[in-house]
């Protein structure tokens, strides 16, 4: 071969000499031909030097196939307080103090802010006064008419009885007169007449001693009771007012918001202030359908809080499923899952946070975990690798195209025209060609 490549380029060096003789035509053929010539040439030399070097040693792993792999997944939502008020008084009135800025921490029960008073104080000391009045003619009625009252009353009618004994001898005198023609009728009338005004007198005053020696009847004592009773429910109205003149904390908290200063004249409701609970907030993540059915209501999860810098220093959380919410989101198409971070040491996050939820899945598949130095670059957008392929005695490498479905950490899971059982090598694919002859 070597003395046939020799001519060949002896001619066309004559040719080159004397291109007349030869002509272009034959001395392009002349060309074409030395130079698959080289090509076949160099060939088989590259094969002389395989076949005559030294077996290369390389490491294998044997193919063991897997039905399924884990998966993390990420989803993303934010942290939400527990619970968030708007807080406001139940009534108008004038604001007089206001006694936490924003950013501060309210304890449960702490008084926030206050109204102006005076005239609810006014107001229930007015009524005060007339329920004292109304307990002592209660307290009367119940004692009943002293004994003074009684022996009055009862002087009062033998006094009239006396009187009456005595208009009674006028009366019958002034008849005998008349009689007779000693005086007219108008004066008969007239003494007749003051007898029968005194005997109406008497009968009331009869009357009176009676009522005053049975005492004071029931229903006397009921209706003032009652007017007690009703005085008193209008203080209690007027005490209730005062106290909702103060706002208290309904639960420990940040304030958010102050929407107002002292000195404000507010509606009823008109929000004050706002209050965030800080204490254990909760966590709203999107998911898909498919994954929320594996985040059990109770189990415990891992979350990821915070923006791309804090994430990069793996602020995680335990959280704690509490609840599936059943809509479905129709811009997302995901389900929303509630979670309540469990109290740490950590510092809790406020609320509006970018909150990562980790979850593991398990996808069916089949395939083999290789490492990733076993792969080399592939057509067509795949990879290959370099299985072994015995024959005689003799390892060679063969190359076979893979197609990637998984990568985790420096492995990947991948299918192709290998099968299980099969070796393939794992590192310093650089080194070899298809069909090198290796050394396991």
């Amino acid at each position: 071969m070597e003395a046939q490549i020799r001519k060949i380029e002896d001619e066309v060096a004559l040719a080159l000499k004397h291109p007349r003789k030869i002509g272009v035509r034959n001395l392009l053929i002349a060309g074409v031909v030395i130079a698959i010539a080289l090509g076949i040439y160099q060939r088989l030399s590259a094969e002389q030097e395989v076949a005559v070097s030294p077996p290369l040693a390389v490491q294998v792993i044997e193919l063991k196939p897997v039905q399924s792999y884990q998966v993390t997944r990420f989803y993303t939502g934010e942290v939400v307080a527990t619970r968030r008020s708007d807080l406001g008084f139940e009534r108008g009135g004038k604001v007089i103090e206001i006694k936490f800025n924003r950013g501060q921490t309210v304890e449960k029960g702490a008084v926030i802010a206050r109204l102006d008073t005076q005239n609810l104080k006014a107001q229930l000391a007015q009524l005060a006064a007339q329920k004292l009045r109304a307990v002592a003619e209660l307290r009367e009625l119940e004692n009943g008419p002293r004994q003074e009252t009684i022996a009055a009353a009862r002087s009062q009618v033998g006094d009239l009885e006396n009187r009456l004994r005595l208009e009674t001898i006028r009366r019958d005198r002034r008849r005998s007169l008349y009689e007779e023609g000693a005086i007219s009728r108008e004066q008969l009338d007239e003494v007749a007449f003051n007898r029968d005004a005194l005997a109406d007198r008497l009968a009331a005053s009869q009357s009176e001693l009676a009522a005053l020696q049975n005492g004071t009847r029931q229903e006397q004592i009921a209706a003032q009771a009652a007017t007690v009773a009703q005085i008193q429910a209008s203080m209690g109205e007027v005490e209730i007012n005062i106290q909702k003149s103060i706002l208290y904390a309904p639960f420990r908290g940040v304030i958010g918001e102050r929407n107002l200063d002292e000195g404000t004249v507010v509606q009823a409701g008109q929000p004050i202030a706002r209050l965030v609970e800080s204490l254990a907030p909760e966590i709203e993540i999107g998911v898909p359908p498919q994954v929320i059915q594996t985040l059990n209501v109770g189990s415990r999860q891992q979350v990821q809080i915070g923006d791309s810098e804090a994430l990069r220093s793996e602020r995680f959380y335990p959280a704690q499923v509490l609840a599936h919410k059943p809509e479905i989101n129709p811009q997302t198409r995901t389900r929303t899952v509630v979670l309540q971070l469990i109290s740490t040491n950590q510092t809790m996050p406020a609320s509006g946070e970018i909150a990562r939820l980790q979850v593991k899945q398990m996808v069916s598949t089949q395939g083999f975990w290789l490492p990733a130095s076993a792969l080399i670059k592939g057509e067509r957008g795949l990879w290959s690798c370099f299985a072994i392929a015995s024959e005689g005695g003799t390892d060679r490498v063969e190359r076979r195209d893979v197609e990637v479905l998984y990568t985790q950490g420096d492995r990947v899971l991948v299918r192709g025209t290998i099968v299980p059982g099969e070796k393939v090598v794992n590192s310093g694919t650089h080194r070899l060609v298809a069909g090198q002859i290796v050394k396991i």
